[in-house]
């Protein structure tokens, strides 16, 4: 059997290139995307097919350039979930949750040893627990319902577990505080004048809102979900344009 050669760099690019376009015109038109041999790709017959057709690829021109650099990011994200992924299917539900409690226990148990409050310490370790239960949860969500249920509910499950204790722990811990909550209003300052401009929303959240306490809490699950959602739709885009058999 005849191995195929290897397109190189270049080629590979432009392989990759095609399909997200492709799969951007198949939102609108059938048979874009790896049409097959025997079906073909479809291709538009009458004037306003044809102009509607050619508008819709004018427009995924631009989308397609934005999107690729997002797609480089699902390769690489793929490439841990699938050592996750293997690393879960050994140890199972159970060894997730008994590897959660080992680690989030372990910053419950320090915020006793560094004498926190009885309240700090119970915060801890609530969110220690919801930790735990985030990370099972992603598990679960990742084995039933498909891509979908994966993208809506396990990334952001698991973003979520990896954030909020540390948040917390850094409520009552000054040592934890000066590196986490300094690093998050860097980040907070960036998304207010980049990202949240749109709609007047970052107007909204400066009247309302200010950033001390558990607004931090709030501010990294706000994050955690999106984010989530996002790494989750570029693994899957990762997983429509190169498949893992490639």
């Amino acid at each position: 059997m005849e191995r195929r050669a290897s397109p190189g760099l270049l080629g590979a690019l432009r392989i990759d290139l095609e399909r997200l376009h492709a799969t951007w015109m198949e939102l609108v038109f059938p048979r874009q995307l790896d049409p097959g041999r025997v079906v073909g790709k479809w291709s538009p017959e009458t004037d306003l097919q044809k102009a509607a057709y050619y508008l819709w690829t004018a427009l995924g021109i631009p989308l397609v350039a934005v999107g690729y650099p997002l797609l480089l990011v699902g390769f690489g994200a793929r490439f841990y979930a699938s050592r996750v992924n293997t690393a879960v299917a050994r140890v199972g539900i159970l060894g997730v949750v008994a590897v959660s409690l080992l680690v989030w226990g372990s910053l419950t148990a320090a915020a006793w040893v560094s004498q926190f409050s009885f309240r700090g310490f119970v915060a801890v370790a609530v969110a220690s627990l919801v930790a735990t239960v985030c990370a099972a949860l992603a598990v679960i969500f990742s084995r039933l319902g498909g891509r979908l249920t994966s993208v809506v509910f396990a990334y952001p499950a698991g973003m979520t577990a990896f954030f909020l204790p540390p948040v917390v722990a850094a409520l009552y811990s000054p040592a934890l505080a000066g590196v986490v909550f300094s690093n998050s209003q860097t980040i907070a300052i960036w998304l207010l004048e980049n990202v949240l401009t749109v709609g007047g929303i970052d107007q909204f959240l400066r009247s309302r809102f200010q950033l001390r306490g558990v607004a931090y809490v709030l501010m990294w699950f706000a994050i955690a979900v999106p984010l989530g959602w996002l790494l989750g739709v570029t693994v899957a885009l990762a997983d429509v344009i190169r498949p893992t058999s490639e």
